[in-house]
């Protein structure tokens, strides 16, 4: 390859990049600037997937970490012809599909929303893993790369410690990750807040450990063809880079390397914009243009790519010829859908803590559905995951025969992996811990919930009753947290997330119903202690648990009733003992499960007026009060917890809490 024209093309995306920030008069120039040598020899030379079909799915992945980086991606994309040159025009603008950080849209080749830092590389490491399980079922001719970018910033995050101990442990050779490396923060330089060897820590966690000039054309193609060459561990190839590579102030100096460019136009950080053009060899009154010499690299580079996906066509046609069965099985994989399941025979002991309910569901998954991945961060025995382990087992490294992720201490990090699996597809991922650990994972979910990754969060431990452990490890607030993704619409218009709290064993088999055949990211909510089954009405209480796909529904009633009680999870059956007392003094009452208030408010008005009824209203949430205020209504009343618990077991909580019937009936008496 011709170093001239290399750094010819890494110039025409330092242009776009900077004139894009310019234009909008906002965003990160200087990281682009600096990145473009390494971007562009990855896209021009290395890059493989389908021009004509980004969504191949066996296509090399770019997972993009530092989202601010966007400049520098949508310029490559553009001399790639995946983005239309006018959409650079509209950066950060409404409408556009070029948002200051990416947003997933394989239409225009971005795999990843990124922002965040950190978050980027361990979604990756997800679709890594993803890889390797795929090629274990269905052969090697699947294979395929999964490429990251990563900055300082990204590193710093204490994210990075799972997943560079994570991809080291489970040597995940099929990851390349550049490290752009050029010394300089948003407000500082990197040696103010870090005294570490990058290369040393990476190389205690397993990794093979490069080094490149980071602006040299020939340096990184070295660095990327010894990478391809390793076979047990991950790469990172640590580039030096200079930030606002080009830079010129307006007496044609140098305005490189400076903190200034990071975060503003060039313009506003003291550079002249049109002296940088013209030095990187544009034309400042026209900058938006892809360099003829350029283009024709890009259209060379797009018929190698068309040959080698005929090649690929090729190879998997007589792969499928000869294993027409695989082949069916393969097409189900990526098809998102799971085998037909017949949810009758999943047989539930009475009273089961609804987490013991959700392994029984999850063995039969374990049996059943051969892509599904389950992960749990070091708690499989105890937020029951294990249900599934023991029909199966984890992953280890050579050996992705299993299906089941042991993530170590590491929410965060697992959460992240699991969203880079839904991501890279052929795989319906779950994953387990307490619920008061999901702090640690929030991050990752509000990312699944914005880019609609069908992600299952198995959170078990769902209130104070976990007794004796204390507050630390009982949820309170936790439960509203999360719900509150139930009421943030998605880009489709969509809640963007299902939040599912089960009231028993019955409902617990249909809350795993609905969550697999979801699109979006699912939480199930369960117990830590046994829960008394409810009642059935009409003498089959698994038919009667259906009522859960429509997010609330009528548990018990009567047509004298005087109230309506709501409730989710183990405080419906403290409701119906209520109910109990209140109907021995001759105060019928109505019942009602909410697993889900997001599903239910989709509902329709009338379906929702059937259900809650013009009754008085007492609500009982082991959270705080407003996550049923909502339903209860202002004039009526929610008993719930407004402080953190304490350690004792958890009958003597209920009592010390009020969580109890004869509490429930006392208050309904008194609302009335």
């Amino acid at each position: 390859m011709n170093n001239l024209l290399s750094r010819k093309a890494a110039d025409n995306i330092r242009i776009l990049a900077l004139s894009m920030v310019e234009r909008a008069k906002s965003g990160h120039p200087g990281g682009a600037m600096g990145g473009a040598d390494f971007i562009n020899v990855l896209y021009s030379e290395f890059l493989r997937y389908d021009p004509d079909n980004y969504a191949y799915p066996f296509r090399d992945r770019l997972f993009l970490d530092p989202g601010h980086m966007s400049p520098m991606l949508y310029g490559v994309l553009a001399l790639a012809g995946i983005m239309p040159i006018d959409e650079l025009k509209n950066f950060r603008q409404w409408g556009s599909v070029t948002p200051g950080h990416p947003e997933r849209d394989l239409a225009h080749a971005i795999e990843n929303t990124s922002g965040p830092l950190g978050q980027g590389h361990a979604m990756a490491v997800g679709a890594a893993m993803a890889e390797r399980f795929l090629a274990a079922r269905f052969g090697e001719w699947t294979a395929h790369k999964t490429y990251v970018y990563i900055s300082d910033g990204a590193v710093e995050e204490e994210i990075s410690q799972g997943v560079g101990r994570i991809a080291g442990h489970l040597g995940l050779a099929n990851m390349i990750m550049f490290y752009d490396s050029n010394n300089i923060q948003l407000s500082t330089t990197v040696e103010d807040v870090d005294t570490e060897d990058i290369a040393m820590k990476y190389r205690a966690w397993n990794w093979n450990v490069l080094e490149c000039e980071g602006n040299s054309a020939e340096s990184i193609r070295e660095a990327l063809r010894a990478a391809l060459t390793e076979t047990e561990r991950p790469t990172l190839i640590i580039g030096k880079t200079l930030m606002g590579l080009g830079a010129m102030d307006a007496n044609g100096g140098s305005f490189e390397n400076k903190i200034s460019t990071h975060g503003q136009p060039i313009s506003a950080a003291g550079a002249d914009p049109k002296k940088t053009i013209e030095n990187l060899g544009g034309n400042p009154e026209n900058p938006f243009v892809i360099f003829p010499e350029v283009e024709a690299l890009y259209n060379a580079r797009r018929e190698e790519l068309r040959t080698w996906m005929t090649e690929r066509k090729e190879v998997e046609r007589k792969w499928r010829e000869e294993n027409p069965e695989l082949g069916a099985k393969l097409d189900l994989f990526l098809s998102g859908k799971t085998p037909e399941i017949d949810y009758s025979k999943i047989e539930i002991a009475a009273g089961s803590a609804t987490r013991n309910a959700s392994a029984t569901v999850l063995g039969a998954f374990a049996e059943q559905i051969e892509n599904m991945v389950v992960a749990s961060a070091d708690l499989s025995n105890s937020d029951k995951t294990d249900g599934y382990l023991k029909k199966t087992h984890a992953f280890r490294k050579g050996d992705w025969s299993g299906k089941f992720f042991q993530a170590g201490v590491s929410e965060l990090t697992m959460a992240c992996i699991m969203n880079g699996m839904a991501l890279h597809g052929g795989i319906i991922p779950a994953c387990g811990t307490f619920f008061v650990f999901s702090d640690y994972m929030k991050p990752a979910v509000r990312l699944a919930a914005l880019m609609r990754a069908h992600v299952i969060y198995i959170w078990s431990h769902d209130s104070f009753r976990v007794g004796e452990d204390g507050p630390t490890h009982q949820p309170i607030e936790h439960e509203a947290q999360i719900r509150l993704l139930e009421h943030l619409r998605n880009h489709n218009g969509e809640r963007s997330m299902l939040v599912l709290r089960p009231a028993d064993g019955a409902e617990t088999v249909e809350a795993w119903r609905l969550a697999m055949e979801e699109e979006r990211p699912v939480a199930l909510i369960t117990s830590r202690q046994n829960i008394k089954d409810l009642p059935a009405e009409n003498g089959n209480r698994r038919k009667e648990a259906e009522g859960l796909r429509k997010g609330g529904y009528v548990v018990c009633d009567s047509e004298s009733a005087k109230a309506t009680l709501i409730a989710s999870g183990s405080e419906v059956s403290t409701l119906v003992e209520g109910a109990e007392l209140l109907r021995a003094e001759g105060i019928d009452v109505r019942i009602v499960s909410v697993p889900s208030e997001g599903l239910f408010r989709d509902q329709s008005k009338e379906y929702q007026h059937e259900v809650l009824g013009d009754l008085p209203r007492y609500g009982l949430t082991a959270g705080l009060p407003v996550t049923l205020e909502g339903l209860v209504g202002e004039r009526s009343k929610v008993h719930g917890v407004d402080h953190f618990g304490y350690s004792a077991p958890y009958k003597v909580l209920d009592e010390k809490f009020g969580f109890n019937g004869a509490t429930v009936a006392a208050e309904v008496k008194e609302m009335l």
